[in-house]
Formats: C-alpha cells, structure tokens, sequence
C-alpha cells in the first residue's frame, strides 16, 4: 500500500545520526506529531489533551444536536475527539446535553463545549492537562468516581475468535502515521459481523478510542451490539471508556490489568488480551466468543465502511 508521508498529517520529518557498531551517518525519520488541544467546557472548565492530529483541523467547524455536524466531509477528528472525551469523561450521556461544540476560529487548538445544564455534569476533574501516555491518576478509591453512573452493557454480540485477528489486520492496514513513525496507537469499532466501521490513530491510546466513540455519537451511529479493538494494552480507563460508550467487547493486541479485569467483569464487558497469531485470552465473559462452526460465513468480513 503505497502512502505519500509528505502530506500525511500527524507526521513529522526530523534530522537524526544513525549508528551502529562501525559507523555513524546522517539520517532523516518520520516521527508522529504531538500538539495540545484545549477541550473549553463552559461552566465547568478546561481540558488540554496531549493528541495527534491526522488531518488538518479546520475552522470553522462545529456540531449543534439540531442541525448536526456544520460542514462537509464527515465527522472532522478534533470534533470527535473533543466529543469522545467529554462523553467518556461523564461530561454528558446524550447528545441532546450538547448546547454547541465548535472550533475556535481563532485557535484552532481550543474547542469550546457549552452544555444545555452544566449542573447536570458527573465533574471528576477540571482544568487539567491530561498527558499522552494517560488520563487518569489516583488511588484505588478513584475506582468509583470513574464508573459511576455507568450501566451493564447490552449482551447481543456474538463472534468466532478469528474474526478478531481479521479486526486487528484490518485496523492495522489503515494506520498511516503507524506506518510512518511506528509511533501511534489505534482502535476500531466493529460489528457483530466483524466489519471495521471507524478506526482513528492518536499518539495516545485513550484519544485515540475516544476519537472513534466520539466520531460515532456524532454521526449519529448507535454502538450498540459493537466492540472495540486497540493496539494498546487495557487500562482501567480504557475499560471505563469502553463500558460508557456501552461496548460489549474490547479486543486487546497487549495485556490487561486487574482493574480492567474488574471493570469489564463488572459492567458484563467480553475482554480480550493478546489477540495475535490467531490466539486470544478471554479474561471476562468468555461467552460472545463462538466455536467456528456457531456463526455462518460473512462475505463482508472486515470489509471497511465510512461514516457519512
């Protein structure tokens, strides 16, 4: 798959020396970029996330629950992100909570968010800057305050175990700045039938599952009976992300930890870690996982779609 890195957003060309056990010699790489990005949210206070942009961010740009996304091409990543994030953060369960989400016209790094009843708000934290690597710190005792409000996931979704490897090669097929840099993470969302639907990279892997869930509630696009796949090991914020979002299974390349066990047992979420070579360990709720004889062929397996 041929891809023109020059005009690739989210990377970067950069000088380095390259050595090696007898020699030293100029070189050029490919690294991925990080930026900031300020999610405003009115009444309530601000957000700097640590991303990677993929696409140029445009203004203006914004989304009203009455006439949607204002613009044309599709849902534009920083308002997909700005959107996944609040509603990961407990920010808002509907879109209908939404007053406005727009691009500052004049700093393209700040998204303002006004909600109809700030009031109504779950607010763990504010003003703070959530870095690249992770967005949640604290105690054990965090535990509650991440899934609070949270309901168990719905319980439809039903797939053979190799369609999983499927998934992951096909997310991996479309990560463009990976390919570049080998510097990003990566998650999907996929169907009962193990089609790829949305798929976005992020330096960081929590924006980078927020920016599919965010692209989806603002297409208008229900992830019911859906799961989710990353490149990324499963955190506790990972696991809380995906159970608000109410996915039913988070497919995993890396590791989980305890926490992420505990939340995905707890809200009824499939886990699934090292889902690579066409194995996978299933560490909660084994039972979407079919023998592959349980589901008939799909001619659409992983066959990519678009949001509109």
């Amino acid at each position: 798959m041929a891809i023109d890195f020059i005009h690739q957003h989210g990377i970067r060309a950069v000088s380095a020396k390259r050595f090696d056990a007898s020699s030293r010699k100029d070189d050029a790489c490919w690294v991925v970029e990080e930026e900031t990005l300020t999610i405003d949210v009115e009444g309530i206070g601000a957000y700097t996330l640590m991303w990677t942009p993929t696409e140029l961010v445009a203004a203006p740009c914004g989304f009203t629950p009455g006439d949607g996304v204002l613009g044309a091409g599709g849902v534009p990543e920083v308002l997909a992100l700005a959107a996944g994030f609040a509603f990961t953060e407990g920010l808002f369960d509907r879109l209908d909570e939404i007053r406005s989400l727009s691009v500052c016209p004049d700093n393209r790094g700040v998204v303002r968010l006004a909600l109809v009843d700030p009031q109504r708000a779950q607010v763990r934290r504010r003003n703070v800057v959530v870095g690249s690597s992770c967005g949640i710190c604290g105690g054990r005792e965090r535990v509650e305050d991440v899934v609070r409000g949270i309901p168990p996931v719905g319980d439809t979704l039903r797939l053979v175990p190799a369609r999983l490897d499927d998934i992951m090669a096909a997310m991996r097929q479309r990560q463009a700045v990976w390919l570049a840099t080998g510097g990003t993470h990566a998650a999907a969302i996929f169907d009962g039938d193990g089609r790829v639907f949305a798929m976005s990279e992020d330096l960081g892997r929590h924006n980078a599952l927020d920016k599919v869930i965010g692209q989806c509630l603002l297409a208008g696009v229900p992830l019911a009976g859906c799961g989710t796949a990353l490149t990324s090991r499963v955190t506790l914020e990972m696991a809380s992300k995906a159970a608000r979002a109410g996915l039913e299974l988070v497919a995993a390349v890396s590791a989980a930890s305890s926490l992420a066990i505990e939340v995905t047992e707890r809200f009824g979420i499939t886990l699934c870690g090292f889902v690579r070579n066409g194995r996978a360990t299933a560490f909660t709720h084994g039972r979407r996982l079919l023998a592959e004889d349980a589901v008939p062929a799909c001619g659409q397996l992983c066959k990519p779609l678009h949001i509109a």
